[in-house]
């Protein structure tokens, strides 16, 4: 699943790959063949749509025309997987939705405990070319340190580190402690179907869009 143009995904057809570097969006030129020798070949068995993968869809980051989106995976022989069970923006959801980074940070500030934490981990505070604002565009945000200061406030930025967490959620699964597919509502499509996943999603269908290339997924019930 290529992304194209902001509103435009493709499904298509790529060659085996190989474990080398080949020319690409993000790649540096002096890259181009070099072996990557500690890779791995996944077969994808399934990949979700997630509101990182949607923000770039809507045009809303720097990403490249032709990259491949689809970076929650379960594959084989190994995982490289996270569980993303929002997938919703900053403020609303949907392409209307007007997300104002600033905003949000200064208000978990204002209701966050002293002493509390804040984890932002979200594409959102980046440099965003569609945003509501000069500073939004660029990611230089307004953000209310003095009042995280003074609330003895501790931030945390960056992606999720999922290795911290992912054995305690998968055992909490194993044991039926919790039912995240029935929680977010997962929904099991083709990877034909693929492009009409991206424009339900980005039209705020509540629904966590699960594609299944290789019909490993077929008769597969939600727990």
């Amino acid at each position: 699943m290529a992304y194209l143009k902001p509103g435009t995904v493709e499904v298509r057809t790529i060659d085996y790959p190989t474990l080398e570097l080949q020319d690409g969006p993000g790649v540096a030129r002096d890259d181009i063949g070099r072996k990557c020798r500690h890779g791995v070949i996944l077969k994808v068995l399934a990949s979700n749509i997630c509101g990182s993968d949607q923000h770039m869809v809507r045009g809303r980051t720097t990403a490249p025309e032709g990259l491949v989106l689809g970076h929650e995976i379960t594959g084989e022989p190994e995982v490289d997987a996270a569980v993303d069970a929002v997938g919703f923006e900053a403020r609303g959801h949907g392409p209307d939705a007007e997300e104002a980074p600033a905003t949000v940070l200064n208000s978990l500030m204002g209701i966050t405990r002293a002493g509390g934490a804040l984890c932002i981990p979200g594409l959102y505070v980046t440099a965003d070319p569609g945003g509501i604002d000069e500073d939004a565009k660029s990611g230089t945000l307004k953000v209310r340190l003095g009042l995280g200061w003074a609330k003895s406030h501790r931030f945390t930025t960056g992606q999720c580190p999922v290795m911290q967490y992912h054995r305690g959620l998968m055992m909490a699964i194993l044991h039926e402690r919790v039912h995240i597919a029935k929680a977010v509502n997962a929904t099991v499509i083709d990877i034909e179907d693929a492009p009409r996943g991206y424009a339900e999603f980005d039209q705020g269908a509540s629904r966590k869009y699960v594609l299944n290339p290789h019909g490993a997924l077929d008769g597969l019930q939600p727990v």
